[in-house]
């Protein structure tokens, strides 16, 4: 297959994820009115498992699955995870999808200085200068709901809706650099279906922790449609997973990365389509300078790895 054919059908697969990640965060926001987040994530973590495993018994890997070299780093990823995906999901109740969206942006940005404090990666002024103009763009779109000065007029539920995307942001943040350990020694099927499967347990204990704690809220049964958004949650959630990876397989990193930011023009559509939301002037405005931050930051990964190659290839003896 030729090469700009292989790359077209990479960032193809990779617009497929953003639109089906987008798709699972609207039916999120429109379960999370109703049913407690634990059981929504429970349901996106274990219906998630349908499409995998198909995806696996295609590409006859799904012993892979069950193979560990190190299971307590996987538990080390799977509560971390968990704890992002519980805090973006009760954003994703409580604001706009587009504003959830663009304040989920930030973890790349975080990766950046996690990646030299936590790996020892080097990293230049030119990334770190990105990272910082990066983050004034998230202080931005945080800006209205934090209630400063006069935009005091959002309401206590955008506030908070507003910290747990933002610490969601920074969990997955947490789990890029735990994930860039383990596939050293673990198998994608392996990473992948461990995390499903340990976000799907950890959410169940929300169960009868429900009983106790009125702020997890109880488990309640769906109605059918209730019980359709459920399973399409989980649906959505995986076949994103999927295309996610198959474009990894067709095209560079450095290639197909900035295709994630077109989630922000989906959730924009989807947020005015089904939720009749507009996105403010705030997170336009922050939404475009962490774009511009993240995509900068990419660029340069690109010209590192190409510069790297490159030291490589003139240091390794010929003949």
């Amino acid at each position: 297959m030729p090469v700009l054919s292989r790359a077209a059908t990479g960032i193809l697969f990779k617009l497929m994820s953003t639109v089906a990640f987008t798709s699972m965060s609207t039916l999120v926001r429109v379960a999370g009115k109703e049913i407690p987040v634990g059981e929504v994530v429970f349901c996106r973590s274990f219906f998630a498992l349908i499409p995998l495993f198909l995806m696996l018994a295609w590409r006859d890997e799904v012993m892979d699955a069950f193979r560990y070299v190190s299971f307590r780093s996987h538990m080390k990823r799977g509560v971390i995870g968990a704890a992002g995906m519980f805090s973006g999901f009760v954003g994703l109740t409580l604001l706009p999808l587009a504003d959830s969206t663009a304040i989920s942006y930030a973890a790349p940005l975080m990766v950046v200085p996690l990646a030299y404090f936590i790996l020892g990666e080097q990293v230049r002024v030119y990334r770190w200068s990105a990272v910082a103009v990066g983050f004034v763009g998230v202080l931005v779109i945080l800006w209205p709901h934090l209630d400063v000065g006069a935009l005091g007029n959002r309401p206590d539920s955008q506030r908070t809706g507003a910290m747990f995307a933002l610490g969601g942001a920074v969990c997955a943040a947490f789990a890029t650099i735990q994930v860039r350990r383990l596939v050293n020694t673990e198998t994608t099927a392996a990473i992948v279906f461990t995390f499903m499967a340990l976000c799907a347990t950890l959410a169940l204990l929300t169960w009868p922790l429900g009983l106790a704690l009125p702020v997890i809220g109880q488990w309640t049964v769906p109605t059918p449609l209730q019980a359709f958004i459920l399973v399409m949650v989980g649906v959505t959630g995986g076949l994103g997973q999927i295309f996610l990876t198959l474009s990894y397989r067709y095209a560079d990193t450095s290639l197909i990365a900035p295709f994630d930011y077109f989630s922000m023009i989906w959730a924009v559509i989807m947020g005015y389509l089904v939720f009749a939301d507009l996105p403010s002037a705030y997170v336009i405005t922050g939404g475009t300078i962490v774009v511009a931050s993240g995509i900068f930051v990419i660029w340069r990964e690109h010209k590192l790895g190409i510069e790297r190659a490159r030291q490589r290839k003139v240091s390794t003896p010929q003949g």
